[in-house]
């Protein structure tokens, strides 16, 4: 006898769909779906599994190159780097549950995103991240920094994979949304790469990894919806993550893939056995029967809607060989992992569900996700924005102090604080740490590594969601060419507002207009992704923020570049043209209090022209640190190569126009590096043949920085405005610049 409650009105609009939804339903199972039932609707249609407001303008994304092995549609993307090598990678979002608990939702966030890389039979090498929080003076941006930190270190270090890289910020805008952002990336042979398409009629599908329970029930639900006042109501939602069962689970994947026994393999992630099972069978076409009484469960007594809904973590399902099957469970049992056969595929293109003797569900597979809705929703450009002009916008404080002011500032200052509670030295490859451009990891014993960043400016993507996408993308192409990689491809993870808001729903459109511009004129193809909407609380969206990763090779990690000056007497050149860009500018916003005007534009053409000058001299060891130039411009990042070389400069020439603007300024499309001065010469020449815009700025010397008409300011002094913000703030005290 059932026990399952009627399915009503209330019920249907509680599980996040909208009436015309529900008569979709109707129409295409031709009577009421059952409560079992109407749990995988909404699991399935949610905007985080469906998206179903996205869809449309994904398809205009570049997705293809002759290295792409795999673009979006996987658990993650693959890029072909060489010698039989591939890179798996992807970066996926935990934002609300990080928000409601924030170790829990930032740990589970990571190890989600690990699962999606290993499911692809990669071993993960690397880690990294992009958190956005609130205002620091809100009340509970500490805790939520502090829970969020803990939470990413707590799961990579226990699991054992360095986190190399991110990008921490902070704005008024996620007071009541933050941001959490995971990226993960492993290597495998590019022959050896596993799917979730399931193939064969009658092979057994089979639960692996740790216990079912009740925790995260959902949670795909809740991170498609708004947050309201009882945003805190939803912490049962929020999964619980075990990073040592993850461990284990890795091994015994790996080793059960090198068995030859796995002929599909899906990761347990959002909507959990749901989405799991149905993407396997529908993929190869096939139809999926489970027996729930078989499934691993940790708690009495739960139902069938409960054990479909859960997003347990560490969980995985597989499809075997059956001539494997025992070979496979014995391998799982080595591990101390459940292991259960659950169900099988079949030929009737029919997702059915057992339990107790009882049919929950039984429903056409392929339409479960073929037949969700997708919407054209109603959307309105972003107004255009008049530039600032820097010679009428007078410096309220002198350059010196304005720097010092910048360097504190709660999205320029330094992140140690947050990266030092990574370990981002384990496994022994990390070449490049955190705290540069990009991350440098070593490929096995080398010579050849990969070179890893996060990065995007929401401000600019508010202010134009066309430049603003097209400068993050740059961006990250920027950061991978300052340590001498050669960017190959890019994951996104695409955070915005209340699709079903017509502005909110422009700047998602404007952003992907900018980026797919963008990743074409660079050959930087996206080949992995996340889309998280509604990410707003009582009808305040956060800022577009279209998370950009990206990934390239280094051909010798012996050559590539840091941020630190090296040595005295060493001369310091700019490449690429400045015209003292204020608007939007970190330099605005912190020193002038204003975050008006528009964003810096961004010449794709001379992006790449630049940038592929900076890699020649990189990779044939001419430029002896290396800086691209973004957020607090050629000041900021004047006195951070400073900083990370304890050595100081003197800067005898800056570009044309106002000092203010020149130095903290944010053109696009350049880079400070040092050189020997023997060097000097032929680089400038070679510039001005190639086109691009350089010039000699001045020397390192001593250990102060000498800016042009302003006191020396020591590098110590630089080092503690730097250094010292966040480690205060995080210790309840509230720095002036964080004010």
């Amino acid at each position: 006898m059932t026990t399952e409650p009627n399915v009503t009105p209330e019920l249907v609009a509680a599980h996040g769909l909208k009436p015309d939804e529900y008569e979709r339903i109707l129409k295409l199972i031709g009577r009421p779906p059952s409560f079992t039932e109407l749990g995988i609707f909404s699991a399935m249609w949610n905007e985080h599994c469906s998206y179903k407001s996205s869809r449309i303008h994904l398809r205009k994304l570049p997705t293809s190159a002759p290295w792409v092995i795999q673009g979006p549609g996987e658990n993650a993307g693959v890029i072909d780097i060489g010698d039989g090598q591939a890179c798996i990678f992807k970066m996926e979002s935990h934002n609300h549950p990080s928000f409601i608990e924030p170790y829990q939702g930032a740990a589970t966030g990571v190890g989600g995103i690990l699962r999606d890389v290993f499911t692809m039979g990669a071993r993960p090498i690397a880690c990294l991240n992009l958190l956005r929080f609130g205002s620091p003076s809100h009340p509970k941006t500490r805790h939520l920094v502090g829970g969020v930190v803990a939470g990413i270190g707590g799961y990579g270090n226990s699991f054992g994979v360095p986190t190399v890289g991110g990008s921490t910020g902070f704005h008024k805008a996620y007071d009541g949304n933050i941001l959490v952002n995971a990226m993960a990336v492993g290597l495998a042979k590019a022959d050896e790469i596993f799917y979730a398409k399931a193939t064969g009629v009658g092979n057994p599908i089979v639960y692996l990894g740790s216990k079912t329970g009740r925790d995260g029930i959902h949670g795909a639900t809740m991170a498609s919806a708004s947050f309201e006042a009882d945003a805190e109501e939803k912490r049962p939602t929020v999964q619980v993550g075990d990073p040592f069962s993850e461990k284990l689970l890795l091994e015994a994947c790996l080793e059960l893939m090198k068995s030859g026994a796995v002929i599909a393999i899906q990761d347990m992630g959002a909507a959990g056995l749901t989405s799991s099972a149905v993407e396997m069978g529908a993929k190869g076409n096939l139809g999926i029967e489970l027996d729930l009484d078989k499934v691993p469960c940790r708690e009495t007594g739960m139902t069938a809607y409960e054990m479909m809904l859960s997003e347990s973590q560490e969980r995985m399902l597989m499809v075997l060989t059956p001539a494997k099957e025992k070979e496979a469970e014995a391998i799982f049992r080595k591990w101390g992992l459940d292991f259960a056969v659950i169900g099988k595929t079949t030929d009737t293109l029919r997702f059915v569900i057992k339990h107790g003797g009882e049919v929950k569900a039984d429903l056409p597979i392929k339409e479960l996700g073929d037949e969700a809705p997708v919407y054209d929703r109603p959307h309105v450009p972003t107004p255009k924005k008049a530039p600032i002009d820097a010679a009428s916008t007078p410096a309220p404080l002198s350059n010196a102090d304005a720097l010092l002011k910048l360097l504190a500032s709660p999205d320029i200052c330094s992140k140690r604080w947050v990266w030092e509670q990574y370990d981002h030295l384990i496994l022994g490859n990390t070449i490049v740490a955190p705290g540069g451009d990009a991350a440098v990891v070593r490929i096995d014993d080398g010579p050849k590594g990969l070179a890893l960043t996060t990065d995007v400016n929401a401000r600019y993507c508010f202010a134009d969601p066309v430049e603003g996408g097209k400068q993050a993308v740059a961006e990250a192409w920027r950061n991978i060419v300052a340590v001498g990689g050669r960017p190959l491809a890019v994951t996104d993870n695409l955070n915005f507002g209340n699709p079903e808001r017509p502005e909110y729903m422009g700047q998602f459109v404007g952003c992907l207009e900018g980026i797919g511009e963008a990743c074409r004129a660079l050959d930087f193809p996206i080949v992995s992704g996340n889309v998280s909407l509604y990410n707003e609380t009582q009808g305040a969206g956060i800022l577009p923020t279209p998370a950009i990763g990206g990934v390239g090779v280094v051909d010798d990690v012996a050559t590539a570049a840091t941020i630190a000056f090296k040595a005295a007497g060493q001369d310091i050149l700019l490449i690429g043209a400045t015209a003292g860009w204020l608007g939007q500018s970190s330099w605005l916003a912190s020193v002038g209090g204003r975050e008006d005007g528009a964003p810096p534009p961004v010449d794709l053409a001379v992006e790449r022209r630049n940038g592929e000058f900076v890699r020649s001299l990189i990779v044939t060891c001419r430029a002896t640190a290396v800086h691209d130039l973004s957020e607090g411009g050629l000041a900021v990042g004047l006195a951070e190569m400073a900083i990370a070389g304890a050595t100081g400069a003197q800067i005898e020439a800056l570009p044309a126009g106002p000092n203010h603007a020149s130095l903290f300024g944010e053109d696009q499309a350049r880079y400070v590096l040092t050189c020997r001065p023997s060097d000097t010469a032929a680089i400038l020449g070679e510039a001005a043949t190639a086109g691009v815009p350089a010039m000699r700025l001045g020397a390192t010397s001593g250990d102060a920085l000498r800016l042009p008409g302003e006191e020396p300011i020591l590098v110590a002094k630089l080092r503690d405005a730097y250094e010292d913000a966040l480690p205060t703030y995080m210790a309840g005290e509230c720095p002036e610049a964080f004010k």
